[in-house]
C-alpha cells in the first residue's frame, strides 16, 4: 500500500493500484472479524487519498494544456481517486465504526472540487448514500451479511422493508439530476393504506 500512489509512470503499476484499491474495497478489509486490519487498510486509503488529493491541487494551479503524458497521469489520478472514494465507501458500509472518518473523507473530496468532476461527485453521491443505512448497505455492503443468507450488492430484501425505512429515492434512480428531487414524497403518499 506504501507506493500505491506512485503507479502513473506506469500502466502496469497504475493497474495494479487500481485493482488492489478495488479487492480493499470488495472484500471489506477481511469482513467482520478482522477490524484492526480493515482501520489500518482504510487508514492507508485515506493517506493515498489526502496526498493525491493535494498533489490534484497543486495540478490545477499548472497550465491546463499539457503534454500527453501529462494527461495521462491527471486522467490515471482521477480513475485511482475514484477507486479510493470507492473503497472507503465500501470500507465504511462493512466497518461502521470506520463510518464517522469515511464521512470526514469524503466531505473534503465532495468539498475541494478538484479538476475531474467524476471525483467529487461520486464522493457526494457516496455521502448521500451513508444517509440511508440500508440503502447503502445493500449497494454498498458485502454480498453474504453475517447471518450467511446470500443477497447480492445492489439488491434490497423487500420483506425486511416493515423494519427498515427509506426516505429519499435512491440516488442511481435519479440519474444525472442535481440537488435534491423536484417531487417531495414519501411511500406512504404512493402505496395505499389497509
Amino acid at each position: 500500500m506504501d507506493r500505491l500512489g506512485e503507479g502513473y509512470d506506469s500502466p502496469a503499476k497504475m493497474e495494479l493500484a487500481l485493482q488492489l484499491c478495488w479487492a480493499i474495497g470488495e472484500h471489506g478489509g477481511g469482513g467482520a472479524s478482522h477490524k484492526d486490519a480493515a482501520r489500518e487498510l482504510f487508514e492507508n486509503l485515506e493517506l493515498l487519498l489526502y496526498e493525491n488529493l493535494s498533489s490534484s491541487r497543486l495540478g490545477l494551479m499548472q497550465e491546463a494544456r499539457g503534454s500527453d503524458s501529462q494527461n495521462y497521469r491527471k486522467s490515471s489520478q482521477s480513475r485511482l481517486l475514484c477507486f479510493v472514494v470507492t473503497a472507503i465507501a465500501k470500507l465504511a458500509t462493512y466497518h461502521r465504526e470506520l463510518l464517522p472518518r469515511a464521512r470526514v473523507s469524503l466531505g473534503k473530496v465532495a468539498r475541494s472540487r478538484i479538476s475531474d468532476v467524476r471525483v467529487w461527485k461520486r464522493a457526494r453521491d457516496y455521502l448521500g448514500l451513508m444517509n440511508e443505512p440500508a440503502i447503502c448497505l445493500s449497494v454498498l455492503g458485502p454480498s453474504r451479511p453475517s447471518r450467511g443468507v446470500m443477497q447480492n450488492p445492489g439488491t434490497i430484501n423487500w420483506s425486511e422493508g416493515g423494519t427498515k425505512m427509506v426516505a429519499h429515492i435512491p440516488f442511481y434512480i435519479l440519474g444525472e439530476q442535481e440537488g435534491p428531487p423536484f417531487h417531495d414524497f414519501t411511500f406512504s403518499d404512493v402505496i395505499p393504506r389497509k
